[in-house]
């Protein structure tokens, strides 16, 4: 995944400022506005984004011109302009992103710099696994941990949540961290935490699962906007409409983002689908064909794989329903 670098004008700014502060014989505050300062971006509001500093003290800042959308967890140099306000001069080069396309077919990202996904699913509005696939393929191609979680445990009756648990056992199979929740009653709150300790996690699914609500059990203090589902629809409001970072008293940070129904594949080429589910891996390489899409070509050994059990057919159809919106 390539990364941005600062050109050689911003460069040169940059350290023309922090020579500035190194030198400069007045007081501490007056310098540091002066300088180059390190912060990160806790939230976007369009034409101003909310940058925290290294003492976790926050300013509304507008941007220089051509930088490009910053999102939570973007790391950034920034100058003070007074007490509460700021301009962000660069984007730090970034280790990961998420990210989709929008209604252009331009990226669309969701945050940065991010150790872990937490996919949360529930019964309502509806257990998309083929959603959840997406998300897992996101994550394995951008080297993210992915963690399913299934909230709203105390919504379905016990049959149905034998079916969800059977569903969900194939990425249990998969070595994938499933954590069963419910944050309305707090449920099994505490399995959740402990993954979430000193690791930067963005909270990612569709509208209605209840995003919003885990964060406020995990964290009481983030108060982040909770939303219900629409009767008319049994589809998900959507209550989150910006991404926001929020700190863990235990050590760690969250993101909030907003809920969609949706979510499309941001440059993934239809060569690389195969390579983000993990049961695939051993395969691949093997086939009859080097160019092999594994899909009814001779030869396929991950269809093979497949026909013998070793790969589970849902998986495999749910890659194939990936390549098809790839060729789209």
């Amino acid at each position: 995944m390539s990364k941005r670098k600062l050109n050689k004008r911003q460069q040169a700014r940059i350290q023309k400022q922090q020579a500035s502060h190194h030198t400069s014989s007045t007081s501490e505050t007056s310098s540091e506005s002066l300088s180059g300062l390190s912060g990160t971006i806790i939230a976007n509001h369009g034409k101003t984004v909310i940058v925290e500093n290294t003492e976790r003290k926050t300013f509304t800042c507008h941007l220089r011109q051509n930088l490009e959308t910053l999102v939570c967890g973007d790391k950034v140099t920034w100058s003070q302009e007074s007490d509460n306000t700021g301009i962000v001069l660069a984007l730090h080069p970034r280790t990961n992103f998420l990210a989709r396309p929008d209604k252009r077919g331009k990226a669309k990202v969701i945050a940065a710099n991010i150790d872990q996904t937490l996919i949360v699913s529930a019964a309502k509005p509806v257990l998309n696994t083929r959603l959840i696939d997406r998300y897992l393929l996101s994550a394995e191609i951008a080297a993210i941990t992915p963690i399913i979680v299934f909230n709203k445990i105390d919504l379905p009756d016990e049959q149905s949540m034998r079916n969800f648990k059977e569903q969900l056992a194939i990425y249990q199979s998969l070595d994938y961290h499933v954590v069963f929740t419910c944050a309305k009653h707090a449920i099994d709150i505490s399995h959740l935490k402990p993954v979430l300790v000193n690791k930067v996690s963005v909270f990612v699914g569709q509208s209605g699962v209840g995003k919003s609500s885990l964060i406020n059990a995990i964290h009481p203090e983030a108060v982040a906007a909770v939303g219900d589902i629409s009767s008319s629809t049994n589809k998900g409001r959507h209550t989150t409409t910006l991404a926001q970072l929020y700190h863990l008293p235990e050590g760690g940070d969250l993101i909030d983002s907003p809920g969609i129904r949706e979510f499309g594949l941001w440059k993934i080429e239809i060569e690389q689908a195969a390579s983000g589910f993990k049961e695939f891996q051993p395969f691949l390489g093997t086939c009859r064909f080097r160019d092999c899409l594994h899909e009814d070509e001779p030869g396929c050994n991950i269809r093979a794989a497949v026909e013998n059990g070793e790969i589970n057919p849902l998986r495999w159809d749910s890659y194939r329903r990936i390549l098809e919106s790839l060729r789209e």
